[in-house]
């Protein structure tokens, strides 16, 4: 993003609308792959969004200064990952339930964050070092993309198209994604937990930088810091086994000191601040993801899992529009007020997890 801003001399928030029109394009693609690889299987809808995410790369290495490129490059990218990581995160979750439960949340989240941590960490490096900072990455992504492709196709298919369904399942559009009684549990738990996973990391990684000049300035600064906040929420992804039922509340509390450090940063430009938000943040995000996704495998319905994994990761991906928020927000007030601001909401969370958390519900 620096990168283009530097070349391109963009504004804030035309920039956070490069950032976000990934979600643009991400979110329906989110909610037609999942109930599709229901019905065609894991393997049919996710093998080819690979093959196209290698295309939405290449777009990009195309792009060079073309703006206009850039913005439909971007929302390419954001239709293939959508198609990419809700069939995968449910493919992840089935090829795990013989490690018991939580297993697949717990290693599709860490798949997620580890390519979130080393994607940002990979390219901020080679965007200040390397040449041709505006195509190398992309080409990186390319190759990293035919190795995936190796790997995917050998999985062995999770949804036995060949079988009836059993009794009370319905994999059909119109089917009841989650089971019955459970409607106020995804409202007021699941999707704000959801909208924390990436509202956390993009903040730090996003708004921040934008708002607040960072030390020692330049691209692989901010490469390293999305690295940190990221890597973060990978490393903590495990943690999901000894948190159990209680890990959206540690996740979503984390999330509430980050933003609060986060504003000490804004408001003093000390680097510590800055330096204890991004893992904090990042940790929050990696928790509320592995806590989200095995929150959604017990709340779906017979045979729609790929359906309520595409509407848990479309709330998520919510989560993107908050530095695009926060930079309006900034520039009517100062920038430590929609960070300060963002602490107060996620305590709010906080104290409404705590009660569903007890009653062993998460």
């Amino acid at each position: 993003m620096l990168v283009y801003q530097e070349r391109l001399a963009l504004s804030p928030e035309v920039l956070t609308t490069l950032f976000g029109v990934y979600a643009a394009g991400l979110v329906p693609a989110l909610l037609v792959a999942g109930p599709l690889s229901d019905r065609l299987g894991r393997r049919r809808v996710a093998v080819p969004g690979v093959v196209l995410s290698a295309l939405a790369s290449l777009a990009f290495a195309a792009a060079g200064d073309a703006l206009a490129l850039l913005f439909l490059a971007r929302f390419a990218q954001g239709v293939v990952s959508g198609i990419v990581f809700s069939v995968g995160s449910a493919w992840v979750g089935e090829l795990s339930l013989a490690s018991g439960a939580g297993a697949g949340g717990r290693r599709a989240a860490f798949a997620m964050t580890a390519g979130f941590s080393l994607g940002p960490l990979t390219s901020g490096l080679l965007g200040q070092y390397a040449p041709a900072p505006t195509v190398l990455p992309y080409l990186v992504h390319v190759a990293l993309v035919g190795v995936a492709l190796v790997l995917a196709v050998r999985l062995p298919e999770t949804v036995d198209l060949t079988r009836p369904l059993a009794a009370g399942a319905d994999a059909s559009p119109g089917a009841p994604l989650i089971r019955p009684g459970d409607g106020l549990l995804v409202l007021t738990v699941l999707a704000p937990v959801a909208v924390c996973v990436y509202a956390f990391p993009s903040s730090i990684i996003s708004a921040v930088p934008l708002l607040v000049d960072l030390p020692y300035g330049g691209v692989a600064v901010t490469g390293l810091l999305a690295g940190v906040t990221l890597g973060a929420g990978t490393l903590v992804a495990g943690l999901q086994r000894r948190f159990l039922a209680w890990t959206a509340v540690v996740g979503a509390g984390l999330g509430a000191l980050g933003f609060a450090a986060a504003a000490l940063f804004a408001t003093t430009e000390a680097v510590g601040w800055l330096v204890l938000a991004a893992p904090l943040l990042g940790a929050g995000g990696g928790l509320c993801l592995a806590a989200g996704l095995t929150l959604t495998a017990r709340l779906a319905a017979p045979a729609r899992l790929g359906a309520l994994n595409s509407l848990f990761l479309a709330c998520a991906y919510l989560g993107f529009a908050a530095p695009f928020a926060m930079a309006v927000a900034a520039r009517a007030s100062s920038a430590p007020v929609p960070l300060a601001a963002a602490a107060v909401l996620t305590a709010s969370l906080v104290l409404r997890l705590v009660p569903v958390a007890r009653s062993g519900r998460l």
